[in-house]
């Protein structure tokens, strides 16, 4: 028996779909609606530049409006292999690496072209550790993140281990800017799906041994093993500039927020209480700078 291509191109992990020389989506398998959140019928015949999957770079700068490795593809044939984060439909961003190759007619021409794309995150840990979390009522009921509780009690082990070992323990706390603004204007469910939107952000990028919890209202807590100052004010940077670039579409609108962040490291002698409240500090240093920055002890960079 002879299997349709598609068939095969359906049961494959990667998201896989094909476009014309204009850029108009043909093909969508099953891998690129469980990882783009984006169904068959709401993608073909549409552009992949047309508010679908929305790449950024590395440094978040917008694919879709220069250096698009689909476009680059489609214009000299060559194959391209990249890193790049996607704009899943509930709005916030996955880490993917993608790949490009150009299709063909039988005389060679270029008639369109093929991205696959995987996940580069680690959801799967990830997702099993929050599993683990929700049965001990650790895991906070919006957004499936840690709970305030679950940070607190970790972040008394981190001080612990620092007081024992010293080992580098980074603490983010990241504010949503001009949250009550989007309650006020658009109501509370679209504040829920924002907040959503914004701990899977962060949740998606971080590393399986990051603890990411909601502290409370719109404020979430970062807590960062074995990361020294440098690093640790790249990773604010990252989570910051991705939240930026992310979006939920309510009645056409694309809405977006902005995190002020502060960044410290623990210090020997620090207690839970101490550290948060240093880092509150710092976050409300990046408020008063005019919000959607980060504020980092000078000590730690």
């Amino acid at each position: 028996m002879i299997l349709d291509h598609r068939d095969i191109l359906d049961n494959l992990f990667d998201g896989v779909y094909f476009v014309d020389q204009q850029r108009r989506i043909s093909y969508w398998n099953r891998a690129a609606e469980q990882i783009s959140g984006y169904s068959r019928e709401e993608v073909l015949n549409r552009p992949c530049s047309d508010h679908i999957l929305v790449h950024v770079d590395q440094q978040c700068d917008n694919l879709c409006q220069g250096g698009c490795p689909l476009h680059a593809t489609l214009l000299d044939g060559q194959t391209r292999e990249s890193e790049a984060y996607l704009h899943h439909k509930l709005g916030h961003r996955i880490p993917i690496l993608l790949r490009v190759c150009p299709l063909r007619d039988p005389s060679g021409a270029i008639i369109g072209a093929v991205e696959m794309f995987s996940s580069n995150s680690q959801m799967v840990a990830i997702s099993q550790r929050m599993k683990e979390l929700e049965e001990l009522a650790l895991v906070d009921a919006l957004t499936h993140l840690a709970n305030r509780r679950y940070l607190e009690l970790t972040l008394d082990q981190r001080c612990q281990e620092m007081d024992r070992y010293q080992w580098p323990c980074g603490i983010l706390l990241l504010d949503i800017d001009h949250f009550k603004a989007v309650n006020d204007g658009y109501g509370h469910l679209v504040g829920d799906e924002m907040l959503c939107m914004v701990a899977q952000t962060l949740l998606a990028n971080s590393r399986s041994f990051d603890l990411i919890g909601r502290w409370g209202g719109e404020e979430f807590v970062a807590i960062m093993r074995n990361m020294g100052g440098k690093d640790l004010y790249a990773t604010a940077e990252k989570f910051r500039r991705l939240v930026e670039k992310s979006f939920i579409s309510v009645a056409g609108e694309n809405l977006k927020v902005t995190l002020s962040i502060g960044a410290t490291q623990l210090q020997p002698g620090d207690t839970a209480k101490s550290a948060l409240h240093r880092t509150d500090q710092l976050m409300y240093a990046s408020k008063r700078a005019g919000r959607n920055c980060t504020t980092i002890d000078f000590a730690v960079r």
